[in-house]
């Protein structure tokens, strides 16, 4: 009986752990109370931990945990286990044990403290810096007890503390991330990426990490006068990759390399000669871009759009988003250019402009505008003639074609020549009435000497009226200088005729009588 007794109380002893304050070891929960959970660790007696110990999810019969030995036993001779110890001395080997400075940890931040924030880091307290947290100006809603990446700034083991920074890990991993983004890229691959900046040449697209550039040329195979007629800040679009440079860390991208060339069959969708709608784009001064698919557009020179037309600003004429039909000029699809013609859709009125208009005939038209020049005349059938301002009078002295028209004036001109080659037509006004010069040659013969009434003073002499429609000149050398200070227009001086072209149509005075 003795024997047996002995042999249970050996293989009772053998089957008790021999266990020791201060370790850590593995426990199973025999029963959960109110205000604290019952342990077995293998020992002859249970250990007791405080249920605030432990994680609602660890709070399950029969489940295997960690524990640290507090006491072996207390005044009730109970084991005192401590499930939080465990945790942050298995958290720290864990930590000594994988990581170093440097390394990349993930944590919770637990509590905002003075000078930064405690974050729980595999059971470990460590501590966040504000310097080193980028968590400024954020809400703590949005920071504590979240899940981020940190680096390990310091681990000091006496301590069992170490020191952390977002800010590193942030730069870290967008390092890490430009090496992985640098070894998926590839030439003609499709990525999605967000329009980081926009300047007058590109757009700046963020792949993630990695810049590339979107060049202007590269967004659309329709001419565009601006990145931002494509893209805004912002938006996610995903483009092609068309050159890498590892070295530089230059990236080509291309947008409209995701859609089919229009231009590839555009000789055998638009011949020349062929009629041709499409909506007005964009209007220069050289003259009207018109799109006539989405990737195709074509030009109206200003020079195509009227056969008599003066056109100065195709502005005028056109509106943006406005239809037109023209005729198709040429077509080059290696220079991705299209000429169209608007005139060439009606009868040139020039053909016949030369019978119509014979020289020496009269006609009517209107004055529809000005050059310092002469005047342009718009006659029937839409085409323009011209009046050198020295064929609007006979005797005038005029500086501007306006000090004797008026834009819109209705007048009757005689046709002086047509030019069918270059399109020009000259009129005169003048040629209406006869030439009054051979009067005047004969009627003021060389020395003749008469008074005539000052009408302007110029640099170069002064202007005097002989009578109506009659003006000559006084040259400042036909003149004495101290006579000259003293004129002023109004006034009458006698005058002496040295010189009458007419050809010119001139009669020359001196004030020398």
């Amino acid at each position: 009986m003795t024997m047996e007794r002995t042999e249970l109380e050996q293989l009772y002893n053998q089957s008790i752990k021999i266990i020791r304050d201060g370790e850590v070891i593995k426990g199973k929960i025999i029963s959960v109370m109110s205000k604290e959970v019952l342990v077995d660790v293998g020992f002859k007696s249970e250990g007791l931990v405080s249920i605030t110990e432990f994680a609602q999810e660890d709070l399950k019969v029969g489940k295997e945990l960690d524990f640290f030995i507090e006491s072996i036993e207390n005044d009730a001779g109970m084991i005192m286990l401590s499930r939080e110890k465990a945790l942050r001395i298995r958290g720290w080997d864990k930590i000594v044990k994988n990581s170093q400075e440097g390394d990349l940890v993930e944590g919770r931040p637990i509590k905002k403290v003075k000078g930064g924030f405690l974050v729980d880091v595999a059971g470990i307290e460590g501590f966040l810096p504000a310097s080193l947290s980028v968590f400024k100006g954020t809400p703590d809603k949005d920071v504590i007890n979240k899940i981020f990446n940190f680096k390990i700034v310091k681990i000091n083991n006496l301590r069992r503390s170490i020191i952390l920074s977002r800010r590193e890990a942030m730069q870290k991993e967008k390092e890490e991330a430009k090496v992985k983004i640098w070894q998926n890229l590839k030439i003609g691959g499709i990525y999605p990426g967000i329009v980081k900046a926009i300047t007058d040449f590109g757009a700046f697209i963020d792949l993630g990490g990695i810049d590339g550039l979107l060049h202007i040329t590269d967004m659309s195979w329709s001419k565009i006068s601006h990145p931002s007629e494509i893209v805004a800040l912002g938006n996610r679009i995903e483009v092609m990759v068309l050159n890498l440079d590892k070295d530089s860390g230059r990236v080509s991208l291309g947008l409209k390399q995701r859609f089919p060339d229009p231009w590839s069959d555009v000789q055998t969708k638009y011949g020349v000669g062929s009629k041709v709608k499409g909506k007005i784009v964009n209007i220069l001064p050289y003259g009207v871009f018109v799109e006539l698919e989405k990737g195709i557009e074509g030009l109206i020179h200003i020079s195509e759009i009227s056969w008599s037309k003066r056109i100065n600003n195709p502005g005028e004429m056109f509106a943006i988003g406005d239809m037109a039909e023209a005729l198709i000029l040429s077509v080059d699809k290696d220079s991705r250019r299209i000429s169209l013609s608007l005139k060439q859709l009606e009868q040139n009125p020039w053909q016949d402009a030369e019978s119509k208009y014979p020289a020496g005939s009269k006609a009517e038209g209107k004055v529809i505008g000005f050059t310092e020049y002469g005047a342009f005349v718009e006659l029937d059938n839409n085409i323009e003639g011209m009046i050198h301002v020295s064929d609007i009078s006979w005797t005038k002295r005029l500086s501007h074609p306006q000090d004797a028209l008026k834009k819109g004036q209705k007048l009757e001109v005689m046709v002086l020549s047509v030019d069918m080659q270059n399109r020009r037509i000259a009129l005169g006004l003048k040629q209406l009435q006869p030439n009054p010069w051979p009067e005047f040659a004969a009627k003021y013969p060389v020395d003749t000497v008469l008074e005539a009434e000052i009408i302007n003073l110029t640099d170069f002499g002064v202007f005097v009226k002989i009578e109506q429609d009659l003006e000559g000149l006084v040259h400042s050398s036909e003149i004495d200088n101290e006579k000259l200070a003293q004129l002023k227009v109004g006034d009458k001086i006698k005058v002496k005729a040295i010189k009458i072209d007419v050809e010119q149509g001139k009669i020359i005075l001196s004030g020398r009588c």
